[in-house]
């Protein structure tokens, strides 16, 4: 009996011992930022459906508090996270690599993937009449694009310049750009007021922009690297080892919102229009969330690509051996790429 006795203190001991650890609660509060355009548009779903808020709850996490914000440009993100501002962001997937490999190793400003999160026609469009290929941009074009060489349009735009000019001219257009957000380079492309005459942008944007008869479009990034994983999901490595479950239902509510999208194209298209500080009608929207070049998952495919061409560049100076290295154990079962 006495044994008995003994080997049940011993249990009580050593659940007291891990009970601790095991039982920290998480985040009561997810803080997470996504950008403009069609590409955020299952982030932009999550709000409005607080898909998030319904997953953390079914986890049994309870009432978790979700505030959202609306970031364009990945230094800004950046900022946010090392100051512990922000959990969880949408952005460009080579903004996010470089900022991995940079990171790596150093535990508090380390990053990891959450999930993947969409793909589309990312177009170069100009109002210069003379500018037929990338050949064609002067020192006197100007190329809008949320940021300068480290966003999703700046990488993509080396990335042509690469295959159009050799691979050691990648950064022959870098001195044409000029970083602005996507509504203010829209606005200015459009009015033909200042000295943006170009702009690389995505949906609606991009839409927005061929609309007028002055624009036409000089590059399409499906037609040159295919339908590539542009945007992903990422947090910082602390907040997303600390809080397993969050992220489990943050990946749970973000499939959700992907099914939601492909299951109710008009449902979506309805939702990015509330979004949107540009005018914007829902028959207006719902080609662009139809278009079978834009897709949406939070499965990686292909930002494998991106890393190799940052490596080949030394923007990456520690390369992933697979994707599985950049993003989040509860992806690894998938087939990414």
């Amino acid at each position: 009996m006495r044994i008995g006795i003994n080997w049940i203190f011993a249990g009580l001991l050593l659940a007291a011992a891990i009970a601790p650890g095991a039982a920290r609660a998480e985040v009561s509060e997810v803080r997470i930022s996504k950008g403009y355009g069609i590409l955020y548009l299952p982030l932009i779903v999550m709000e409005d459906r607080k898909l998030l808020e319904k997953k953390a709850a079914e986890a049994g996490l309870g009432d978790v508090k979700v505030t959202w914000y609306l970031f364009d440009g990945g230094n800004v993100i950046n900022d946010a996270m090392l100051a512990g501002t922000l959990d969880i962001a949408g952005t460009g997937a080579p903004g996010f690599l470089t900022l991995w490999s940079k990171a790596k190793g150093n535990a508090r400003a380390e990053v990891i993937g959450v999930s993947g999160m969409s793909t589309t026609a990312l177009v170069l469009n100009t109002t210069n009449p003379e500018v037929k290929s990338l050949k064609d941009f002067s020192p006197k074009d100007r190329i809008a694009m949320p940021g300068i060489k480290t966003s999703l349009a700046a990488v993509v735009l080396q990335m042509a310049a690469a295959k159009e000019f050799g691979p050691e001219n990648y950064a022959k257009l870098d001195p044409l750009t000029v970083g602005i957000p996507h509504p203010e380079a829209y606005a200015a492309l459009t009015s033909g007021k200042t000295e943006i005459d170009a702009h690389f942008a995505s949906p609606p944007y991009a839409n927005l922009e061929l609309q007028n008869a002055r624009v036409h479009t000089v590059v399409n990034s499906v037609q040159l690297f295919g339908n590539i994983t542009l945007d992903v999901v990422f947090a910082p490595k602390r907040f997303a080892d600390a809080n397993p479950k969050t992220i489990a239902a943050f990946l749970a509510a973000f499939d959700e919102a992907c099914a939601f999208i492909a299951n109710d194209r008009k449902g979506a298209a309805e939702i990015f229009v509330r979004s949107l500080k540009t005018k914007m009608s829902v028959d207006e929207a719902l080609p662009m969330v139809q278009d079978r070049d834009t897709q949406f998952s939070s499965t990686p495919n292909g930002v494998t690509t991106f890393a190799n061409f940052l490596a080949s560049i030394g923007a990456m100076k520690q390369k992933p051996a697979a994707w599985t290295d950049l993003f989040v154990p509860q992806l690894h079962g998938r087939n990414g790429s």
